[in-house]
């Protein structure tokens, strides 16, 4: 049995995982910490849109009642009535969908 199979099994990983540490380990010149450590992103992380706040809001817009001449709430109707809103950035109604999702709440 290779070498790497019986590091591989006594880790309980995969022999290419063995494989690509070993070779990123030499690639550093033997620097462990280099080795193990994570990378920085080279880009910041997307700051979300839906914060808790537009959550909230979009969420007390939801359990409202629907505009006149509308039987109930719908996400693309949901979907207009934030754009108009100025205080809640523009949402695509599957992202209403999935937020509203999240909390359970159901358009009734």
């Amino acid at each position: 049995m290779p070498l790497q199979e019986a590091v591989a099994g006594r880790a309980g990983v995969h022999v290419d995982t063995v494989v690509k540490v070993a070779r990123a380990y030499a690639e550093r010149g033997g620097d462990v910490e280099a080795t193990i450590s994570r990378k920085k992103r080279l880009t910041p992380p997307v700051e979300p849109i839906v914060t808790g706040e537009v959550e909230a809001r979009l969420i007390a817009l939801a359990c409202s009642a629907p505009p006149a001449g509308q039987a109930r709430w719908s996400l693309r109707l949901l979907e207009k009535h934030v754009a108009l809103l100025d205080d809640i950035p523009d949402l695509d109604h599957s992202t209403i969908g999935r937020v509203l999702k999240k909390r359970n709440c159901v358009l009734i």
